[in-house]
Order: C-alpha cells, then sequence, then structure tokens
C-alpha cells in the first residue's frame, strides 16, 4: 500500500468527509484526492522517476498532499525545514540531489540568492502564484508522461532530516512500509475514537507528521495551523471542537499560559480530551498542572526520525498511576508498541540485563531503510535489523522503558558521568523556571562542566540572582554534588528543531567563552 492509499483509503471515510480544517476552510477527502491526483502530475513533470522534489512552506493543505502525492510518481518528497538558513537549505538540496524545489513565494524569495549554487536543482516551482520558475497549478494542469515503472512500498517515499541534536544531520529514507508500520504500530497502541478531531500544531517537514497520516488513515479529520501560535491554536480547538492533540512540552507550556490569561480560562480547550506528547521529556511539574488545569488524558510516545514515528508508548492508565504517586513511571518512555522489539545493549553490543543501562535498540518493520547514500552511516546505526537509536535507557522488569538520556548528553565531569536530564527534572520544579537544558561545557579542572540554561516564565517577580542561588540551593539538596551545575545561565529562548528538542550542540556552540561560574541573561 503506498502513502495516498493508506491516507484516503475509501473504506475509512466518504470523499465528503473532512479531511484538512485550517483558519481559511477545509479541504473534503474528494478535495485531498483530486489535489494528490493533480500535484502527482505536477511531480512527474519536473523530475525523472526516483528523482528528489523538495518542498518549502508552512504548513498548508497544499503540503500534505504533495507529500502524499510525489512517491505516487515515484518521485521522492524532501521536506525541508523552513527555519534553516539558505546556506544549510542548499547543504541539503545538494546532499540528497534534489532537482525541483517547490515553495511559498516567501521562501523562494528567501532562497533566491542560493539556490543557483544548488548542484542539481533545474527548476523551482510556487506554490503561491508568480512565485519560482513555473507555478504548481499550472504543472498540475499540464499532462504528464506515463509512469511506466510504478512505485513500490519499499521505495523511498520521503528523505527527512534526521534531527542532528549529535552532529550534521542526515537523510533517513522513509518508504512507505516503514511509515504505515508506523502508523499501524500507533493506531494499535494509542487508538482514536471514532468522533475524534485531531490537531497537529507541528511542521510538516518534521517526523510528527506520520500523525496525520493516521488521522486520515482512520478517516479522522485534522486541524491543521500554519505554524504554532497559542490564541490560533486555542481558536482552532474551540471553533473545530478538537479532542485530541500532539505536543512538545514547550507547546504545552505555552498553551497553559494562554489559557490562564483569558478571563474565560474554563471554556479555553473545552473539547479536548487527550494530549499526547513527545519530542522532548515532559518535566513532571508541568504535567501535574496541565493534568489539574485541563483534566484530560496523557499519552507519550517515544520515537525518532529513523523508526518512522513512535515505537514505544506510556498510555493514559500508566500517566494516572504517575500522577498518583507512581513518580517514576511520569519519566518513563513507556512499552513497546505492537510489532516493535526493544533491547539494551552495552558497548560491545551484548545484551543488558533488565534494569541495566545501554544503548536503546529497536526492531520493526518501521525502521526507515537507512540514510540517504551514506552506506556507513547506515552500517553504523542498523545492524542485523536493529537501530541503533543512540540514547541510553534502562528496562525494568514490567517491561517499562527509561530514556535515561542521549549518549551524546551524558556529561563526564571528574570522571563521573551525570545524566542532565536528572538535573533538568530537579531544576525544572522552581516556579519560576519555563525551561531549562543542562549541557557539559568545557572545564581546566573538571573536564566538563555541568552548566544549566534557563528561561524564567514572565511575570513571576523572581529576579535573576534569586534565582539562581535557589535553583542551586534545590540542586544541592536533591542531587548528589558532582552533578550539581557550576554554571547557571539565563537565557531569553532555547535553540529548539522543528520537533521542539533542544539542540544540545548549538547551545554547547552559544556557551563557549563564558567563565565558569557565570550567570548573564539575554540568548545564552
Amino acid at each position: 500500500m503506498l502513502l495516498h492509499e493508506l491516507a484516503l483509503d475509501p473504506a475509512a471515510a466518504p470523499d465528503s468527509a473532512p479531511a484538512l480544517v485550517t483558519m481559511d476552510g477545509t479541504w473534503s477527502r474528494g478535495d485531498l484526492r483530486a489535489a494528490v491526483a493533480d500535484l502527482a502530475r505536477a511531480a512527474s513533470t519536473v523530475t525523472r522517476p526516483g528523482g528528489r522534489v523538495a518542498i518549502v512552506s508552512d504548513s498548508r493543505p497544499e503540503v500534505v498532499a504533495l507529500l502524499l502525492a510525489v512517491p505516487a510518481a515515484g518521485r521522492v518528497a524532501v521536506p525541508i525545514n523552513v527555519r534553516l538558513t539558505p546556506d544549510e537549505v542548499v547543504g541539503q538540496l545538494d546532499r540528497t540531489g534534489v532537482e525541483a524545489v517547490v515553495g511559498t513565494e516567501e521562501e523562494l524569495d528567501r532562497l533566491a540568492g542560493v539556490l543557483p549554487e544548488a548542484a542539481t536543482l533545474v527548476t523551482r516551482v510556487g506554490l503561491d502564484p508568480g512565485a519560482g520558475d513555473i507555478s504548481l497549478e499550472s504543472l498540475a494542469a499540464a499532462p504528464a508522461p506515463a509512469l511506466t515503472d510504478p512505485p513500490g512500498p519499499d521505495d523511498p517515499a520521503w528523505i527527512i532530516a534526521t534531527s542532528g541534536t549529535t552532529g550534521t544531520a542526515k537523510g533517513a529514507v522513509l518508504t512507505a512500509r516503514s511509515l504505515g508500520a508506523a502508523v499501524a504500530t500507533t493506531a494499535a497502541a494509542r487508538p482514536l475514537a471514532e468522533d475524534e478531531v485531531y490537531l497537529y500544531p507541528f511542521p510538516l517537514y518534521h517526523v510528527s507528521v506520520y500523525n496525520v497520516l493516521h488521522a486520515l488513515s482512520r478517516g479522522r479529520p485534522v486541524v491543521l495551523p500554519r505554524r504554532f501560535d497559542a490564541a490560533t491554536i486555542c481558536a482552532l480547538a474551540e471553533a473545530h471542537r478538537v479532542t485530541a492533540m500532539s505536543l512538545a512540552p514547550t507547546m504545552l507550556r505555552l498553551l497553559l499560559d494562554h489559557r490562564a490569561a483569558q478571563d474565560d480560562s474554563a471554556t479555553v480547550l473545552a473539547d479536548l480530551r487527550t494530549v499526547a506528547y513527545g519530542a522532548a521529556p515532559m518535566p513532571p511539574a508541568l504535567l501535574a498542572e496541565a493534568d489539574e488545569a485541563l483534566g484530560v488524558a496523557f499519552a507519550q510516545g517515544y520515537g525518532m526520525t529513523e523508526l518512522s514515528g513512535n515505537a514505544v508508548f506510556l498510555g493514559p492508565d500508566d500517566h494516572r498511576r504517575g500522577l498518583a504517586g507512581e513518580t517514576h513511571l511520569l519519566g518513563a518512555a513507556g512499552r513497546p508498541g505492537p510489532g516493535v522489539e526493544l533491547r539494551i545493549v552495552d558497548d560491545r553490543g551484548g545484551s543488558v540485563a533488565p534494569g541495566g543501562r545501554g544503548e536503546v535498540c529497536v526492531r520493526a518493520a518501521q525502521v526507515c531503510a537507512g540514510y540517504w547514500r551514506d552506506p556507513t552511516a547506515t552500517q553504523a546505526a542498523i545492524r542485523d535489523g536493529w537501530m541503533h537509536t543512540g540514547d541510553v535507557g534502562v528496562i525494568d522488569g514490567e517491561g517499562v522503558l527509561t530514556i535515561v538520556d542521549r549518549a551524546k548528553d551524558i556529561i563526564v565531569t571528574g570522571g563521573e558521568n551525570v545524566a542532565s536530564r536528572e538535573v533538568e527534572d530537579v531544576i525544572g520544579q522552581h516556579p519560576a523556571v519555563s525551561r531549562v537544558a543542562v549541557v557539559g561545557v568545557p572545564d581546566d579542572r573538571w573536564g566538563e562542566a555541568v552548566c544549566a540554561v534557563l528561561v524564567l516564565r514572565p511575570g513571576t517577580g523572581h529576579d535573576a540572582a534569586t534565582v539562581r542561588a535557589e535553583v542551586l540551593e534545590v540542586a544541592r539538596t536533591r542531587l548528589a554534588g558532582f552533578k550539581v551545575p557550576k554554571r547557571v545561565v539565563l537565557a531569553d529562548d532555547l535553540p529548539v528543531n522543528a520537533g521542539g528538542k533542544v539542540v544540545k550542540a548549538d547551545l554547547r556552540r552559544q556557551l563557549a567563552g563564558r567563565p565558569a561560574g557565570a550567570s548573564g541573561s539575554g540568548a545564552a
């Protein structure tokens, strides 16, 4: 089954049913089906079979249609992060050998000075009338060459750049089979109700877009904001009676703050029944606050780009247990979904006994086909069908996986290992702290020093010196001495990727040169 067949299965809902809902109107499933057919012809016109088509746009129905149409034409969709600099965009185009780029007028104008440098790029296609070398609308109306070699489920469908939290992003090759497996796993582990209205707030260039496939494949409408904005999300949720949404912790924080500022806060997000979160660890204090404010069921998904989506799930029952006192569950990733196998391995690749720490490995049909034209990286990551995630984790006696840290986010200070997440969970409980990231920075004495970067909540009345002193006092009370931050830095924001994960490699670079013990304001 190809992606458009998965998403638009006639048995799931009639063509008259809503598919994509935006601030500007609604696309029915029939509208989406017609757009996919038109855009498949367009993709066939501008690229050869197997050619790569980049998409540079904010979230809009046409992008969803392209993500289905490009593989239907036997081409490969390459969604591009619009937050990248022009030079970074060209780097991704060159790494994937893109022949055509489809973009909004705003994005094509932003990239105009560098696109001529892209080695393989031939055509710029405008999503908006008058943009690019030719408009998508005119291409869609033109006759296309016959599809002589129909695509199969194991052909590349999308190439999505990895999050790059530990280095240069690689292009993970996702297929209809791997994405379909991820959808099936999520459907079994976190099913959608027959009356569900799902809101998707992430960018469409992030692997979490598989959630859109999941909702469409179940015949459920997807509410699609152009970009994340708390006021817009709440307005859409009220207008369309949204019952479920996926959020990163930073998004949940912003929604709660917006809701609290409204005179009629009790009616904001009133129809919401389920919040699924992922992309970054959820601070227990934030989860407890959201539980009290919203009274919804919580579900967590753990996955990565290379897994085509989520593979491990912590369901509402475990969240209720965690909020009732079994607090270890609130820090857990969950249990593997159907068809997913987990292993914890040591440095030599041997299995670790239950309760032991090691690298998390996953074997499932949803594992990607590898990294685009990078056999060395592919062989290093996927061995005997097992995806080596780079995450350090523990599986307890109940089969529950807990992620201790990213392998590269382990801080080695004075010969001791410090898991940055552990420090973040403690510091994040301070009422004035909105977000926190803990990283290791070079230190002449300790090798690495533990550094905490804080973003304060507005309007709390706490001054920087007081917060710093109180955070260190809490850390000294709750953590071993070597885990207590030697530096606390205040920042206006943290560098994050499209999925809301803090890009700690960027944070380390930003912190370079600050003296030990420094505290300041502004960008870290």
